[in-house]
């Protein structure tokens, strides 16, 4: 199993990035699929979720309004629409299925990380 998070980059204060998640080796469909960042010598922060039914979304408050999770089940994949970029939000991203039953916004709720992508967003 295998997930790897790509589309990130170096962007201006105010640019857009648009990250994608690509699951192989299994699908989870039926799962939730969480986006968390991690900046140097911080904790990993949870991002936002979104779920298989309906596809409801749910984002940490400092992303609501600017990001945007969805999710093509057909290709195994889940994106991250990054608009509104700020220098706070550089960091590692990485995404993952909730694979546990624990609260969302909690990182031991999910399972399979892959590599992240690096998002580094310049003042």
């Amino acid at each position: 199993v295998q997930l790897q998070a790509s589309g990130g980059g170096l962007v201006q204060a105010g640019g857009s990035l648009r990250l994608s998640c690509a699951a192989s080796g299994r699908t989870f469909s039926g799962y939730g699929m969480g986006w968390f960042r991690q900046a140097p010598g911080k904790e990993r922060e949870f991002v936002g979720v979104i779920y298989w039914s309906g596809g409801t979304t749910v984002y940490a408050d400092s992303v609501k309004g600017r990001f945007t999770i969805s999710r093509d089940n057909a290709k195994n994949t889940v994106y991250l629409q990054m608009n509104s970029l700020k220098p706070e939000d550089t960091a590692v991203y990485y995404c993952a299925p909730k694979t546990g039953s624990g609260s969302y916004y909690l990182g031991a709720s999910y399972n399979y990380w892959g590599q992240g992508t690096q998002v580094t967003v310049s003042s």
